[in-house]
């Protein structure tokens, strides 16, 4: 029974470049002398170093573990000693350096000693527990850390897509991978479905890559789905696979698990297979190399190694080349420095030239003529957000549902005023990230300050409460005359501290003091519990 297929809004079909590249089978570049492993490689807080200079590390020994829920580890790509953890030129959209560890190669490539997993007598709790800490992330371009995607979540997972579609010009290491890897690749689709659960595997491959498809359908069982979708761009994007394949959108403001349906690459399937089956964390991948230089093709590099060396292992730089792209020429960023590392999320790199990529034309005036809003993929209004954006009118551009752009490239590939949409874009959802953070943080400085107070009044509570049963005890013994004027007074002021004292209290106690965080519960348990102790005291001889 063949799979229906469906349409997504938008989208367009620029000039390909494929076969530039993807005629050559891959080719593993021989190890470097020296790597360079950035710390972060993925969505969120970037890995915490357990490696001091001057250890000697292993081949796959991890480097730096996730700190927090949203990061990934870092694993060493072959055995030396590290010589440095500093900043460095990495391969990011900002140009700016980041933390690494930098190995000098012993040349040996001597392994920590790997585990392999038998997958099928394990829990997914279990095997989820085992893949923690083998840095996977998704090797599509997003980079989001695998095994918090592998989670259940609320709704149950009925069908997983794994995304093969590569619609980006000039990038082809997946269809190369599923060309000589399909097996593999299809082991940890397999992998994928027994963490998640979900009854419906298909497999969507762009039709411009006949051999690919031929190859996962030939090593696919007979409950897998490998669907042929037609070429349009951003067909790759997961909601837009997810619309071609199901016929199902996902809603703004949503992700696709609230529907029901999860998504991952086929490259991050193959660095599954390789973690569970050869107990191989995230090591290296598969890149590539292509525009101004002399051997266009796929190449498996191991992460760390500077992309200059790459692009010499691909025959170097023709005449002519002018700079260096990372990723397609609709999504990618430019290059600030060929010294930067090849790190997870870097699965192309093009050699640019004039004649390839001519300069841009200078940025003219919106005429509002529609273009944009007609290419969008996801129903946006661009030139919208892009007028609010450039005023940092914040609000109105989230309004617009921003937040739901997928950064495709769409609207400026058709701009007639050639203006950099996206730029702008990236540029407001920064800006708010940033405001997002802020908030935060006053809002917990708030609670703090709340708190604080709300803590010194109950110490002076407590201490005039202590003075006045001292008082109280001293009358009632008999040590102090009943009619002493003194006394009395004394009696009179700490009783009207008291009542200050409970007033003060009330005013500074916040509203949400029925609803706690555990922090804050644990704050207030603690001052209950030294005023119950300081009454003890009193009352014992």
């Amino acid at each position: 029974m063949n799979q229906p297929l469906f349409s997504f809004p938008g989208g367009l079909h620029p000039a390909e470049h494929k076969a530039e590249s993807n005629a050559a089978a891959i080719v593993t570049v021989p190890l470097s002398g020296r790597y360079v492993v950035p710390l972060r490689q993925h969505a969120g807080n970037s890995a915490k170093p357990v490696v001091h200079v001057g250890d000697r590390v292993l081949r796959g020994q991890t480097l730096a573990i996730p700190d927090g829920r949203i990061s990934a580890a870092v694993h060493a790509p072959t055995s030396g000693r590290v010589v440095a953890i500093e900043p460095h030129p990495v391969a990011h959209p900002s140009g700016l350096a980041d933390g690494c560890v930098v190995i000098e190669a012993d040349g040996l490539d001597e392994p920590v000693a790997m585990t392999p997993t038998t997958w099928r007598d394990l829990t997914p709790e279990a095997l989820r527990e085992r893949l923690a800490g083998m840095g996977l992330v998704g090797l599509g371009g997003a980079v989001f850390p695998s095994h918090v995607k592998l989670q259940p979540g609320q709704t149950r997972i009925e069908t997983l897509i794994l995304n093969g579609a590569e619609c980006e010009p000039w990038i082809t290491c997946d269809d190369r991978l599923m060309r000589e890897r399909a097996a593999e690749v299809l082991r940890g689709a397999e992998i994928m479905r027994h963490l998640l659960g979900a009854r419906e595997l298909l497999v969507g491959i762009e039709d411009n890559k006949p051999e690919a498809a031929a190859a996962m359908r030939a090593a696919a069982g007979p409950d897998i789905k490998v669907v042929v979708v037609p070429t349009r761009y951003p067909s790759g994007g997961a909601k837009q696979l997810i619309q071609l394949l199901t016929g199902l959108e996902v809603p703004a403001g949503k992700i696709s698990t609230d529907i029901g349906i999860q998504v991952f690459n086929v490259a991050t399937a193959y660095a599954l297979q390789r973690a569970v089956e050869l107990g191989e964390p995230l090591i290296s991948r598969i890149v590539t190399i292509t525009g101004q230089v002399a051997r266009p093709g796929n190449y498996e590099v191991r992460l760390g190694t500077p992309i200059e060396e790459v692009i010499q292992r691909a025959g170097g730089e023709l005449p002519g080349a002018s700079g260096h792209l990372v990723g397609g020429p609709l999504m990618g960023f430019d290059l600030d420095s060929p010294r930067a590392p090849v790190a997870k999320g870097v699965n192309c790199i093009i050699v640019t030239s004039p004649e390839l990529f001519p300069p841009h034309p200078t940025a003219m005036p919106c005429t509002r003529c529609g273009l944009c809003a007609q290419a969008c993929p996801v129903r946006l209004q661009p030139y919208e957000m892009y007028l609010y954006a450039k005023a940092k009118n914040l609000d109105k551009a989230k309004a617009y549902n921003l937040t739901d752009c997928i950064e495709c490239g769409c609207c400026s590939y058709v701009c007639p005023s050639h203006i950099p949409l996206v730029d702008y874009y990236r540029f407001a959802k920064s800006e708010l990230a940033a405001r997002d953070r802020d908030q935060q943080a006053a809002e917990l400085a708030r609670e703090r300050h709340e708190f604080h107070l709300l803590r010194l009044e109950r110490e002076k509570q407590e201490k005039a409460a202590r003075l006045g049963r001292k008082a109280s005890e001293r009358l009632e013994s008999g040590s102090v005359a009943p009619d002493d004027p003194e006394a009395a007074r004394k009696k009179a002021l700490l009783e009207a501290a008291i009542e200050r004292a409970r007033q003060a209290k009330e005013a500074a106690a916040p509203a949400n003091i029925d609803n706690l965080t555990p922090t804050q519960q644990a704050e207030v348990d603690a001052i209950e519990a030294r005023r119950k102790q300081a009454e003890q005291k009193e009352t014992t001889p």
